[in-house]
């Protein structure tokens, strides 16, 4: 079978809450034919290593250590245009307008 059928592809279609044309389903009916046939090529491997399939290079990153940086909330503070005591203050409005 070269392509899928119509009711196969509307099935999809319906299943992604998509809509097509008729000139989009008979492309799509081609274009996922060959992605199910490439797909299907994958299960057919024997020696099946999903890490090889993750990265093809070792997983030996090294990271950065974990800090906390204390930060005084009046400096915080400060930089802000509007605030209720601890808070920062927004106006809706303005952010409506944007």
């Amino acid at each position: 079978m070269d392509k899928l059928t119509k009711e196969e592809v509307l099935h999809v279609l319906d299943l992604a809450r998509l809509e097509a044309s008729d000139l989009e389903i008979e492309k799509y009916q081609v274009e996922l034919k060959k992605m199910i046939t490439e797909i299907d090529k994958i299960k057919e491997l024997d020696d099946f290593d999903e890490e090889l399939m993750i990265a093809p290079w070792s997983n030996d990153s090294t990271l950065r250590e974990n800090s906390s940086l204390e930060i005084d909330e009046s400096d915080i503070l400060k930089n802000v245009p509007s605030k209720k005591g601890n808070f920062v203050s927004i106006d809706v409005e303005v952010l409506k307008d944007e």
